[in-house]
């Protein structure tokens, strides 16, 4: 019986040593018992199994420091900033978007006046004005011409 506990324990323990430990492309530390992504630059893989890591190589009396090629692990703030830059940036875009979407349906409402007016200038019935003092009058036909081209100038920006 305890020869087969200590075989499950090598077992187990050989396991262990089989871990791989690489820098993704965003600089974090990754740990995986399977091999990292194919397009891992080798200089990033920190340990293989079978292989010494450059950690274990170190004498103990020295401190344990990554590699000098090793890429700069992000720190927790530094991530928390990269997601707060990208919250206010999305945010922005957001409001963007909005305002786009508010200056065409205003641009709409504005063709689809003109259109009216156009079509109540081209139809030849009288068009009845109010003065600033409260008399009224009627539009006359240079008049008319004048708001038929200041009409026709209006839609010719108008897309539909």
């Amino acid at each position: 019986m305890k020869a087969v506990l200590a075989t499950c324990l090598l077992l187990f323990a050989s396991l262990a040593q089989a871990q791989y430990v690489w820098v993704d492309e965003k600089g974090i530390k990754q740990f995986s018992d399977r091999p990292p992504p194919p397009n891992t630059p080798k200089k990033n893989i920190l340990k293989e199994p079978g292989q010494v890591s450059p950690y274990q190589m170190q004498d103990a009396s020295a401190p344990a420091e990554p590699p000098k090629d090793a890429p700069k692990t992000p720190t927790l703030a530094d991530r928390n900033a990269d997601f707060k830059k990208r919250q206010k940036e999305s945010a922005e875009a957001d409001k963007k978007a909005a305002e786009e979407a508010q200056r065409a349906r205003d641009e709409a409402a504005n063709c689809r006046a003109a259109r009216e007016a156009l079509a109540g200038l081209e139809s030849g019935a009288r068009i009845g004005l109010t003065a600033p003092n409260g008399e009224r009058s009627f539009m006359s036909d240079e008049q008319r011409a004048q708001e038929l081209a200041k009409t026709r100038r209006i839609l010719a920006n108008c897309k539909n």
